[in-house]
């Protein structure tokens, strides 16, 4: 009951603050183009950082709601670096959206400032030294797990959940299923407060959809991508649970593959090729290369042979169908003790 309380809560907050950012964001001018529509159609950014901050609010209706009705703090620490991560993810991201696209915070320099930001989980020693992964089995680190293994955790999450990126709609969409199926797993297991912080993020999400859906009002930015991606190693390593969370960034990967075809084929260089599709006056997308060199472009490429065309919100129809479907396969996986 107070999860789902708390997750109320972040609803209804991004449902209140999201539209005066949007009118906000539009009378000063921080907009950007929606790349994968035809003409120069403007979209307020930034939008997503209300929708950490609405789920940052959560969890502290959270542990209010148990401190004050059943008299005993919950989970303090944890709840606390959860929060603190959050911000100070979103904060770094939000950095980078004012300062603008493509002339925001360099690479490296995005990459060197989120190792820092995994310091709330460090300083409480969060998780298991003693982990299970793909491939190597079961892996004691010791020491290493919290001043290694976690910053590098957080940092791979928080960057590569912006991968799959740059339609309307997607990456809270992809961030939405990554809750719900990291939920269920937490339900199965009893790890409760994995459970209540994921339910907390997804009802932020859900709200925030409200205004990123196709046609978008407002963009996500990248103190969304990595409040959320920060959030979602979070819970990961609170839970214990490395396996089933690398299983179900399964179609990251994926990504990361087909990126790195194209740089071997001398054809893919982010800032230069990007994964947007190519808008027609009539509203379908074509691919902007031949071959297949990142995700988006493959499924632009996939409904065109199957239907003739594709369109901004079939795309990202199939791709949030694509993972839903990897999550299930892990979660019947996981039921069955293999993850």
């Amino acid at each position: 009951m107070y999860a789902l309380a708390s997750a109320a809560v972040a609803f209804f907050l991004v449902l209140l603050i999201e539209p005066a950012w949007i009118r906000v964001a539009r009378r000063r001018g921080l907009v950007g183009r929606d790349m994968n529509k035809p003409g120069k159609v403007v979209v307020a950014e930034a939008g997503g950082i209300w929708a950490v901050v609405a789920a940052s609010f959560g969890l502290l209706v959270l542990e209010a709601l148990y401190t004050y009705l059943e008299g005993e703090v919950y989970y303090p620490a944890e709840l606390y670096a959860l929060v603190s991560l959050l911000l100070l993810a979103s904060l770094l991201g939000f950095i980078d959206d004012i300062l603008g696209w493509k002339r925001g915070l360099p690479r490296w320099q995005r990459v060197a400032f989120m190792a820092p930001v995994s310091l709330p989980l460090v300083v409480i020693k969060a998780g298991q030294s003693t982990l299970s992964l793909p491939l190597l089995g079961t892996v004691d680190l010791g020491a290493a797990y919290p001043l290694v293994a976690v910053p590098l955790g957080v940092l791979g999450a928080a960057n590569a959940f912006n991968m799959i990126a740059g339609f309307n709609g997607l990456e809270a969409g992809m961030g939405l299923l990554l809750m719900l199926f990291t939920a269920a797993y937490a339900y199965l297991k009893g790890l409760d407060l994995v459970l209540q912080a994921s339910l907390v993020m997804a009802a932020a999400l859900l709200g925030f959809l409200r205004y990123n859906w196709y046609p978008a009002k407002v963009f996500p930015g990248n103190a969304f991508t990595y409040g959320v991606g920060a959030h979602y190693a979070a819970l990961v390593i609170l839970g214990n649970m490395e396996k089933y969370g690398l299983a179900l960034f399964t179609l990251y990967f994926i990504k990361a593959l087909l990126n790195l075809r194209g740089y071997m084929h001398r054809v893919w260089k982010p800032g230069v090729i990007e994964d947007f599709g190519v808008p027609r006056p009539d509203g379908t997308l074509d691919s902007p290369l031949e071959g297949i060199y990142t995700l988006t472009h493959a499924v632009i490429k996939l409904l065109k042979r199957l239907k003739g065309s594709a369109r901004e919100p079939e795309v990202v129809a199939v791709i949030l169908a694509m993972q839903t479907i990897i999550g299930l396969v892990v979660l019947i996986l996981a039921t069955k003790g293999l993850l």
